[in-house]
């Protein structure tokens, strides 16, 4: 009995040795006959998954005071958040030593950063991608706050 279940399992598959098979089944009806054959054969429901993970994407605005709040800032694109940093309050140094270390942050990630108006950046991980729809003149018109 074992060995005729093996061998019609085998035929199913369609790794039989005889010449002589049995005329071919249609799916429906072999997976009857083995469910006849073993009631204990569970047929599994194919279960749907979203690719589109439900997590929301998480902006992080910050205006910081001093140097000190840069790690802070890093954190944040570590854990792959947007950061938008407001250095209008800061002094020229502060900003450009701000912008250093979060820039050499954000490509140790892989991520990209754009300058978004007077003293606005935003940094971004490698999982998310900025578009640029601003003209060249526009572009030019930008300056670093301390480059006056």
């Amino acid at each position: 009995m074992a060995i005729g279940i093996i061998d019609q399992f085998l035929g199913f598959i369609g790794f039989t040795e005889d010449e002589d098979q049995p005329e071919q089944l249609p799916v429906s009806e072999s997976r009857e006959k083995l469910e006849e054959i073993n009631p204990n054969i569970k047929r599994k429901s194919g279960q749907v998954v979203s690719l589109h993970s439900g997590r929301q994407l998480k902006v992080v605005v910050c205006e910081p005071a001093s140097f000190d709040e840069a790690q802070g800032i890093a954190d944040n694109l570590k854990n792959r958040r947007a950061v938008i940093i407001n250095l209008e309050k800061v002094g020229a140094e502060q900003a450009r030593r701000i912008v250093d270390f979060v820039s050499g942050t954000t490509f140790a990630l892989g991520g990209n950063m754009q300058k978004v108006g007077q003293g606005i950046f935003i940094f971004v991980p490698n999982n998310i991608d900025i578009t640029n729809d601003l003209t060249r003149e526009t572009k030019e018109k930008f300056v670093f706050p301390w480059a006056k």
